[in-house]
């Protein structure tokens, strides 16, 4: 049995996965967001790793022979290289607190040189500028740097150095930080200089598998970003072969084996196998999936997920349309200035149909990160679709139908899960079923209108997003 923990954005879970790919939860801890202001989103590292160590601990007890660890991605901090304590919270992947930086750096061209070199546009999503604010902004961090003391990394390689005493990071969460040379695989002197972020704090950057250290006295043979697991999960290792996971945000992946650039759609790093060639991916991302739906339970809109799974007709062809832009837009437009919007709303519109325009929504969205995928690279056979947004059944099927092809909505919900230990076990020379089952459906016709009534909203957002607040 091997032990997969999933430390994700707002809990840690400890799964064991049988040979046969039969995944059991053994323990999930959920762990407290912090808004200090707006716009900034914090966790307490200390809180984190005291969750991980309990999942551990747990795996250990139930006869786990192995541990793979799936991660945030881009979440990260600072601490001190001697004694491991942080030197501030841990600042979340959703976090905007360097928005100006990175328009500033957009403002001053280096956005091209920033995609050439780490296939990542400008934006505060990715590590390099949290890294970089926290140097600037914690007066510890730069006591630390001062004395050669700071480290600085995503939250695997926290995790890693005080789990295992080995500060280092996977290529997949380094693909993420924007300090990465995507083609070599290397931190980048030249990236590194212009986000401010000193290259000796950095972690080593290792394969995503192999003897990556010991914890409780168990091999950590896995480390990896939480949707590249997800893909590994699937069984999508194929070129073509993509999925979308809904959680808190909804991230697509597409497998392209070799490094492919192109427009809007960001390269990334699938896996790097101990001994073999990286194997390179699409991703894509909608920043508010799950947390949208949340949010609007939040404002009252519904009470029970069974009232928002069955519609009549479609809220779009009514006119009513919903843009999930509660942080920005992410794939392909990456505007973070643009908003959140109901447009259409009427004096008989209802919470209920607020609901569907809101799920078509993201539905929506998901669909123009896939047609730009599609675009750069021909994606094959149904989209893997899985998380806590596909238990409703009109979500699948409206999103199938934006689509325009076959989803396969996967019977195993713990794909992240599934993935990391599969990883794992490779790293041990062993081997994981991943079995590709679950319900497919096939898309059926929208109005033709439907997608063009959706840009003209999208684009309302982002025109309104760009007006500059008075005072």
């Amino acid at each position: 049995m091997i032990l997969a923990i999933d430390q994700g954005t707002t809990s840690t879970r400890a799964l064991m996965v049988s040979e046969d790919g039969e995944v059991t939860p053994l323990l999930g801890l959920p762990h407290k967001q912090h808004y200090p202001q707006a716009g900034w989103v914090e966790h307490d590292p200390l809180e984190l790793l005291t969750n991980i160590e309990a999942c551990i601990q747990a795996g250990a007890d139930a006869g786990a022979v192995a541990v793979g660890l799936a991660n945030q991605g881009e979440s990260c901090l600072g601490w001190d290289a001697r004694t491991g304590a942080p030197v501030g919270p841990v600042i979340v992947w959703q976090d905007m607190r360097t928005s100006d930086v990175t328009a500033k750096l957009a403002a001053d061209g280096m956005a091209d040189m920033v995609l050439h070199r780490a296939g990542l546009p400008l934006d505060p999503y990715f590590s390099a500028t949290k890294l970089a604010w926290i140097l600037a902004n914690v007066p510890e961090a730069q006591k630390l740097a001062a004395n050669g003391h700071l480290r600085l990394g995503t939250t695997d390689a926290w995790f890693r150095d005080r789990l295992t005493g080995r500060f280092e990071t996977d290529v997949t969460t380094a693909s993420r930080t924007s300090l990465m040379a995507i083609d070599c695989c290397t931190w980048d002197v030249d990236l590194c200089a212009l986000f401010g972020v000193p290259m000796e704090c950095l972690p080593r950057i290792t394969p995503t598998t192999g003897m990556l250290g010991e914890t409780y006295d168990l091999p950590l043979c896995a480390s990896v970003t939480d949707q590249q697991a997800a893909l590994y999960g699937h069984g999508g290792h194929a070129p073509g072969q993509a999925k979308i996971t809904f959680g808190t945000g909804a991230f697509a992946l597409a497998v392209t084996g070799p490094l492919v650039r192109t427009q809007g759609v960001l390269p990334t790093m699938g896996w790097q196998l101990e001994g073999a060639a990286s194997v390179y991916a699409l991703d894509g991302g909608v920043y508010a999936a799950a947390s949208a739906v949340n949010w609007a339970r939040g404002l009252g809109l519904f009470d029970s997920y069974s009232q928002i799974e069955q519609f009549e007709g479609r809220a779009i062809e009514r006119g009513l349309a919903f843009v999930p832009a509660l942080a920005g837009l992410a794939c392909p437009h990456w505007d973070r200035s643009a908003r959140g919007a109901w447009l259409g709303l009427g004096l008989d519109t209802e919470p209920a149909d607020m609901m569907q325009a809101l799920l078509e929504g993201v539905a929506l969205r998901a669909g123009e990160v896939i047609a730009a995928m599609d675009t750069a690279t021909k994606l094959s056979g149904p989209i893997a679709i899985d998380g806590g947004m596909t238990a409703n059944p009109y979500f699948c099927q409206f999103l199938t139908d934006v689509l325009g092809r076959q989803t396969r909505r996967s019977d195993e919900a713990e794909r992240t899960a599934l993935g990391t230990a599969a990883l794992a076990a490779h790293g041990m020379g062993l081997s994981i079923s991943l079995p590709q089952v679950g319900e497919i459906l096939s898309p059926q016709p929208l109005r033709d209108d439907v997608l063009d009534r959706f840009s003209q909203a999208r684009n309302a957002v982002s025109a309104f997003g760009q007006i500059a607040p008075s005072g």
